[in-house]
């Protein structure tokens, strides 16, 4: 047996709204004939497209096969047969929309970061739970084969008592004037809600909360590298937000967080992110799709003699930690498993108030670059 569930699916001529979450999610799960359920029946999705420009709309659901697209969001949302909302609109405008959907009592899925302040996304928390809906944010990279094959070696208790993660994310966005940019201008615009502490913290907040610890305090340096940039029609403007931020994170258990992130590096490691995490009896590094790993028993004793160069092969001393399974596309997992517990099959931990916290770290990544000075984190309640 196969039922339908209708999904409202706004912000999907973006790059990641159409890449990630339409292309390679919902229509991949249609076409492979929907979720599999617990009772052997199958829930297939039925979307609806909506966008602001009704040429670009209706071209991505032709090319598709995608039945029903609009202009129109008020409309959508007085369908009931549209149970799911989600949302992958610019930031700036993601909380008006989101509450319009909570109150025409729509479930709630939504990219990241979930509204410009932390004060917004306690708004929308509260909103979900008066009104009685599921909710659901992106964590897209807690479902990645490196990062599982980490949780893996975690879950294992193979580093011990883990002492510090050092992790380097970024590479070189070009400014537009002799090569195109590969990502947004809006990215670098602070007053359109660009900037990398505002995008990447709410990333490494929640990677950090549930493969490390709660973090508990962060010092933080936000810097604009690359002042002026080239848009999308080849016109210069003024680059305001931020292009990296390298912050320490203080985690529960004393462990330590080191992130350094930048779209003004070029990349001399293996996977565009990396994470390498030490603990007293071993160690690793995973990335998007990877994960080495050296226990304690077979880690050398490197000796320091600045006049010799160094001949020992460290890379070749590190063990490729198995895949030991399928890893499905990382936004598609996390979308079927959204969807299952939408009609009350399993558990899906990362609601609004996961992204809130996202959206504090951020805040509080920003205060501290603004102000010179470490921030606590306090407790926060819808």
């Amino acid at each position: 047996m196969t039922r339908q569930i209708g999904i409202i699916m706004n912000g999907i001529t973006g790059r990641m709204g159409y890449r990630q979450h339409l292309l390679r999610s919902i229509l991949a799960i249609r076409d492979q004939g929907g979720v599999e359920l617990a009772d052997g029946s199958r829930l297939q999705v039925d979307p609806i497209l909506v966008g602001r420009n009704l040429e670009r709309v209706k071209e991505i659901a032709e090319r598709h096969g995608v039945d029903r697209y609009t202009t129109d969001l008020d409309a959508a949302l007085a369908n009931p047969d549209d149970q799911i909302y989600f949302d992958a609109q610019l930031t700036t405008v993601r909380e008006e929309s989101i509450l319009k959907a909570i109150a025409a009592g729509k479930d709630i899925y939504t990219e990241k970061p979930i509204s410009e302040s932390l004060e917004g996304s306690l708004r929308m928390a509260r909103a979900a739970r008066e009104a009685g809906v599921k909710n659901g944010v992106v964590h897209d990279k807690l479902y990645l084969p490196g990062l599982l094959k980490l949780k893996r070696l975690i879950d294992g208790g193979f580093f011990g008592r883990i002492l510090s993660v050092r992790g380097e994310f970024g590479y070189w966005v070009f400014e537009g004037d002799w090569q195109a940019a590969q990502r947004p201008s809006w990215n670098y615009r602070k007053q359109d809600g660009g900037g990398m502490a505002t995008d990447m913290f709410c990333h490494w907040n929640y990677v950090l909360e549930n493969l490390f610890g709660d973090v508990q305090a962060v010092t933080a340096k936000t810097v604009t590298h690359i002042p002026e940039r080239w848009d999308e029609k080849g016109e210069k403007y003024e680059a305001t937000a931020d292009d990296a931020a390298y912050g320490i994170f203080e985690l529960d258990g004393d462990i330590i967080a080191v992130i350094n992130s930048s779209w003004a590096t070029r990349v001399h490691r293996d996977e565009l992110v990396e994470f390498h995490v030490d603990g007293t009896e071993g160690s690793a590094v995973a990335g998007l799709h990877h994960c080495v790993a050296q226990h304690r028993s077979e880690t050398p004793k490197p000796v320091w003699n600045p006049d010799l160069a160094e001949a020992t092969p460290f890379r070749d001393q590190w063990h490729p930690v198995p895949d030991n399974g399928e890893f499905d596309n990382g936004f598609k997992a996390q979308w079927e498993q959204f969807l299952r517990y939408v009609v009350g099959e399993g558990e899906h931990p990362y609601d609004f108030m996961a992204g809130a916290r996202g959206v504090r770290l951020a805040e509080a990544g920003l205060q501290s670059s603004a102000e010179g000075r470490r921030i606590e984190l306090e407790e926060i309640h819808a």
